[in-house]
């Protein structure tokens, strides 16, 4: 071990967050040490890990190998991390030595990883932007996912950061995307990404039921003849939000849940007009591809996609909370209260 100290989120127990200190590790034969310049908090993700609402023995991510474990207490998490390589083990080329890098990481002042589970970022990509590389992934792939097609409606429940950046992405295809959010503050975010209109649920919902042409009369739903979205995000993280989503998707239309309810249940009315209507309901999760793209598509060409859209999206652009990982206890607390300010907290490393 090298001398100075390392500084780790740890998740000891709900609602329980702790930084924790060791040594800092030195990198073996093929190995580097990264370090950590920011990390970026999921914050439905992590606010459900916080909460102990996670099912402890589902795995974090089977694709990333920072995060092989369960999601038992005490755990470490996260998996946006930009740093600099400051040292190399035996057989890694010296050009790595200085290079500015994103990986897959917990919340950690110092790592260990391989070249090879590294990304390089060149030095015009600010350490914002690179940290929020797994939500553009997750937008892209729920864009991926739903398919969008020239002139569909496009849904959109939830504008937090993913919901945000998906209706920035949706933006870019010829659809009519309308998007539906509680908080005024991000209805106005949601107008500047690019929705084509913000509705808040609570006020304007018969209005969004006119823009999609959803009428609920007997002779529609037994004829089928209601319109509605062709294609519907639930992206809130509130389970109850996924019968909504549903209810204003048209006949043979697509939701797309994004959410991660956790140990949360859903709760939904299927029984009436969805019997009948050929409404088609997908999870979508980045660790994977869609087994219908796999034939072209790969999580590397996915990648380049993602680092190919980072210079115009300006994601970093959506960090609210910019904090010293030593604060990471008051923003886990703030994001369990539902703080409405914080929209994408990351934390600083020295």
């Amino acid at each position: 071990m090298s001398e100075g100290s390392r500084r780790t989120v740890t998740f000891q127990a709900p609602r329980t967050v702790e930084v924790v200190s060791d040594s800092v590790p030195d990198p073996g034969a093929g190995e580097v040490r990264v370090r950590t310049l920011m990390t970026a908090v999921s914050p439905g993700t992590e606010r459900l890990l916080y909460q102990g609402d996670a099912p402890s023995t589902l795995q974090a991510d089977t694709e990333i190998d920072s995060l092989s474990g369960d999601l038992e207490f005490p755990l470490t998490y996260g998996y946006s991390a930009v740093g600099r390589v400051e040292k190399c083990g035996t057989g890694v080329a010296h050009r790595w030595t200085g290079q500015r890098v994103f990986a897959f990481q917990p919340h950690t002042s110092h790592f260990i990883t391989t070249p090879a589970q590294l990304i390089p970022l060149p030095e015009e990509v600010s350490v914002a932007d690179g940290a929020m590389i797994p939500n553009v992934e997750t937008a892209v792939n729920l864009v991926m996912d739903g398919r969008p097609m020239m002139g569909e409606r496009v849904a959109v429940f939830g504008q937090g950061v993913v919901g945000l950046l998906t209706t920035a992405l949706l933006s870019r295809h010829p659809v009519a995307c309308y998007t539906i959010e509680p908080l005024s503050a991000r209805r106005r975010l949601s107008a500047e990404w690019g929705a084509d209109r913000s509705f808040d649920p609570a006020e304007d919902w018969d209005l969004l039921l006119d823009v999609l042409n959803v009428s609920a009369s007997a002779s529609q739903i037994e004829n089928n003849d209601f319109e509605g979205a062709d294609l519907v995000y639930e992206l809130t993280g509130t389970p109850s939000v996924l019968d909504d989503a549903i209810s204003v998707t048209g006949f043979d239309g697509r939701v797309v849940i994004g959410s991660w309810y956790g140990k949360k249940d859903a709760s939904l009315q299927l029984g009436g007009r969805f019997h009948r209507s050929r409404i088609q309901l997908k999870s979508s999760q980045v660790s994977t591809v869609d087994p219908n793209y796999q034939g072209r598509w790969t999580k590397s060409r996915r990648m380049s996609v993602v680092l190919n859209v980072l210079a115009s999206l300006q994601p970093g652009d959506l960090v609210t909370e910019s904090r010293p990982v030593e604060e990471a206890p008051s923003i886990y607390r703030r994001l369990d209260m539902k703080e409405q300010k914080i929209l994408q907290p990351v934390f600083r490393y020295k």
